[in-house]
């Protein structure tokens, strides 16, 4: 015998099963289309915000480069300064004058005489021409090689020699620097006597006999 209590909850069920399915296929439309719209409200987001910060990010990177390559040129070098005038020549110093040339002096009492002044006068002894001469004629007569050999000083074994009568003491004692060291050689016999004569009496001049 047909139930129909049975037959009408089987139909329920059947229905039941179908609104359900029809439920779950609902849910999972809803999920699916909720996924969906996550997807498409997440992914085209996240694509645009990356391609927003994509090319933000380009700009900024490439922005060094841009000044890199837009750095400026360096500047145009300067002139180079024109070259200063050649200094003119400097005058040519004058030649030094030749130095004079030493004076010749005769081999005779003239000469003598006058060499013996010029080496006096070198040295700041006093002495004239005239007085030399005049002494000289007295005591040797104008001859280098005069000795006396009959004084006071001979009998001591020290001569009076040459054109002013001079021992060897006082020659060596009074003898000029750049005159010979010989009291025969007629320049050193004269001034080794003025320089004597200078120390004892003031000057050559100053003596008329036997000094």
């Amino acid at each position: 015998m047909y139930n129909h209590r049975f037959s009408s909850l089987r139909r329920r069920t059947k229905r039941e099963a179908m609104g359900f399915a029809l439920a779950t296929a609902g849910i999972v439309a809803v999920t699916a289309s909720s996924a969906v719209s996550m997807a498409d409200d997440s992914t085209p987001t996240k694509v645009a915000m990356v391609a927003e910060q994509k090319p933000a990010e380009a700009v900024t990177n490439a922005a060094p480069a841009a000044e890199n390559l837009a750095a400026p040129a360096p500047a145009p070098a300067a002139a180079a300064p024109a070259p200063a005038p050649a200094p003119a020549p400097a005058p040519e110093a004058a030649p030094a004058p030749a130095p004079a040339p030493a004076p010749v002096y005769p081999n005779n009492l003239d000469g003598w005489i006058r060499e013996a002044l010029d080496i006096l006068h070198q040295n700041g002894i006093p002495g004239t021409y005239e007085g030399i001469q005049r002494n000289i004629l007295r005591e040797s007569s104008g001859d280098p090689g005069a000795i006396n050999l009959w004084d006071s000083n001979a009998v001591m074994g020290i001569p009076s020699k040459g054109l002013l009568q001079v021992i060897d003491p006082t020659f060596a004692a009074y003898h000029v620097p750049g005159t010979p060291f010989d009291v025969w050689n007629p320049v050193s016999n004269i001034a080794a006597a003025c320089n004597y004569a200078a120390h004892r009496y003031g000057s050559m001049d100053n003596v008329d006999s036997a000094y």
